[in-house]
């Protein structure tokens, strides 16, 4: 009996420590809140995250995607108008803003047909400008896309806004480059829809 209690006693130690550690997750050494506010105080929970890496061995970012809702369908989150995040959160010990923008105008490329590039071709230059500022990503750097309906797209560089974007059509171009069908990197996308296999809880 005294070794049942002990037992008991011990099962419900560590459920109490799965409840109170299933608050924040860690991705190589990045610390993900499970929920965040946005800049308009919108609650946002994290869908998923995971290493965007380059030729297999080379780490270059975590990536996190937040909604209102936890959801799995690409298309469903894309095409969804309220709030959401993308968070970059630089590994490299030095990342140059020119190539992060280049990857991602590839991608953008890759997930639009021309006609719908041309819609939001303008307002990707008025990124690209912008980053063309920033030089070089040190690690430990962030890189925030926070979608406002209201306003757009705040995008942020280690907490310090630089540009908004208007237009919900600017930000489901950004959702696919991670989300689309032709994502920047597969498993990253796999990850932010939801596969919790990509981090470790405290």
């Amino acid at each position: 009996m005294r070794y049942l209690k002990g037992l008991c006693a011990a099962l419900t130690g560590a459920l109490l420590c799965v409840v109170l550690t299933t608050k924040a997750a860690e991705i190589e050494g990045v610390r993900l809140e499970d929920k965040i506010a946005t800049p308009s105080g919108q609650l946002l929970v994290l869908n998923g995250a995971g290493v965007r890496a380059k030729l297999a061995f080379m780490k270059l970012y975590v990536g996190a995607l937040y909604l209102p809702a936890k959801k799995a369908d690409a298309e469903e989150i894309i095409k969804d108008a309220g709030a959401k995040r993308v968070a970059m959160h630089v590994l490299a010990d030095e990342l140059m803003a020119k190539d992060l923008t280049a990857s991602l105008n590839n991608a953008v490329a890759a997930n639009l047909i021309p006609a719908e590039i041309a819609l939001v071709e303008g307002r990707l230059r008025d990124l690209n400008r912008m980053m063309s500022t920033v030089g070089a990503l040190r690690k430990g750097a962030t890189v925030v896309l926070d979608y406002q309906p209201s306003t757009g797209t705040h995008i942020s560089i280690n907490g310090e806004e630089k540009l908004v974007i208007k237009g919900e059509d600017f930000f489901q171009a950004m959702l696919r480059i991670w989300i689309g069908k032709k994502p920047v990197d597969g498993g990253l996308r796999r990850l932010m829809l939801g596969d919790t296999g990509g981090f470790r809880l405290f």
